[in-house]
């Protein structure tokens, strides 16, 4: 007897209920629903809106683009001459009017070496407050004075400070960095002591030193010129020794390697608009590095040292000490500041910096005064500690 034929059970839908279907019969198949789009109708403004633009593109913007920019960036022609692109205002767009270096015509911004300056900073135990306080209420005797204050003492570190991080105009005292300079110049070959450079009309500068009034054929030795700028604070030989390391800012190069934030050459000298600057606490710390023989060599510091000691100008932190004192610096003096700055050799052995800023009214006299006080005052208070 045969077998009848075998029809499989089917499961449909999630009650899983068996059900039997002719074989000529097949399960409805479910397909997901598919929205019909409706197209938009279209507006009649838009259109016209979008073709107002296109006619507009067309006319005007596209052939400004043409002869602008595309023309002169690829056909190079008199009329259209090629696009020069300045990488450097793109890169530092600044340097233009803020830089303190220039390399192959091109000006930049160095930043200041602090991780490893060359120049070592200042050992600061703590600060004298006797002292500040006899400095504020001497300043308060001179309220047309704004004056900025550093004294450092070389025995214990204790120091003394009335706004001594302020920025001030440098005028002649920022010929003690490029004094510096150039025998960090001299130690590294690239000039000499005896190395002659002739006057000329060019380095000839008014204000201090005689050299402005000799005759433009006659040429002087490096050391000639170095002597006359620190003794004489003669401006056309700071010019000249400047150009002769690479100019400005080849020294403010030198101040950004040193350490030396804030100190910085815009000008050359005279510079009576008092655009090259520096605070009270970096000149103390340049002068501190001129005993530095990490920094300078022997004959580099005692070469320094000798200029430095015959400053014709006795009048200002000199005028405050006594006879007996010792005193390396070197001053400066335009109408607006009246500064000077350098190191006290005490007869019983004491040595400490001081540095004294002062803006005053146009040619006061009481810079003068308050300078040859304050200094006088330092110099007992630090006798007698």
């Amino acid at each position: 007897m045969a077998k009848p034929a075998y029809k499989p059970e089917i499961s449909y839908g999630h009650y899983n209920t068996p059900y039997r279907y002719a074989s000529n019969v097949r399960p409805a198949i479910t397909r997901p629903y598919t929205r019909r789009r409706v197209p938009k109708k279209t507006n009649f403004f838009t259109l016209l809106f979008k073709a107002v633009m296109l006619v507009v593109i067309l006319l005007y913007v596209a052939p400004h683009y043409i002869d602008n920019i595309t023309r002169p960036l690829f056909m190079k022609t008199d009329k259209y001459p090629a696009v020069k692109t300045d990488y450097n205002k793109l890169y530092s767009p600044t340097s233009s009017y803020l830089s303190n270096s220039h390399f192959l015509g091109v000006n930049m911004l160095n930043a200041t070496e602090t991780t490893n300056p060359q120049m070592q900073y200042l050992y600061e135990t703590y600060e004298m407050p006797l002292l500040d306080a006899k400095l504020i209420n001497l300043a308060k005797e001179y309220p047309a004075l704004a004056p900025s204050v550093y004294v450092w003492d070389y025995e214990s570190g204790r120091f003394a400070n009335f706004n001594a991080n302020t920025v001030y105009s440098a005028a002649s005292i920022i010929k003690i960095p490029v004094l510096i300079r150039l025998f960090k110049s001299i130690e590294a070959g690239q000039v000499t002591l005896d190395t002659r450079i002739p006057m000329t009309e060019y380095y000839k500068s008014e204000g201090s030193g005689s050299l402005q009034f000799k005759g433009l054929k006659k040429s002087y030795t490096v050391d000639e010129l170095a002597r006359v700028m620190i003794t004489e604070s003669d401006n056309s030989a700071t010019n000249m020794l400047m150009t002769a390391v690479g100019g400005m800012n080849d020294v403010n190069n030198g101040l950004r390697e040193w350490g030396i934030k804030n100190t910085r050459i815009n000008d050359w000298l005279p510079d009576l608009a008092g655009t090259n600057v520096t605070t009270a606490k970096e000149m103390a710390r340049m002068l501190y590095n001129i005993d530095n023989p990490n920094f300078l060599s022997l004959s580099s510091r005692e070469r320094i040292v000798d200029y430095m000691s015959h400053v014709h100008n006795n009048r200002l932190i000199q005028a405050g000490l006594p006879p007996e004192a010792l005193f390396i610096h070197k001053t400066g003096d335009i109408g607006k500041m009246l500064g000077d700055a350098g190191i006290v050799y005490t007869p019983n052995g004491k040595k400490y910096i001081v540095v004294i800023l002062v803006n005053r009214p146009y040619n006061s006299p009481l810079g003068k005064e308050f300078i040859v006080k304050a200094s006088s005052v330092i110099y007992s208070h630090m006798t007698s500690i």
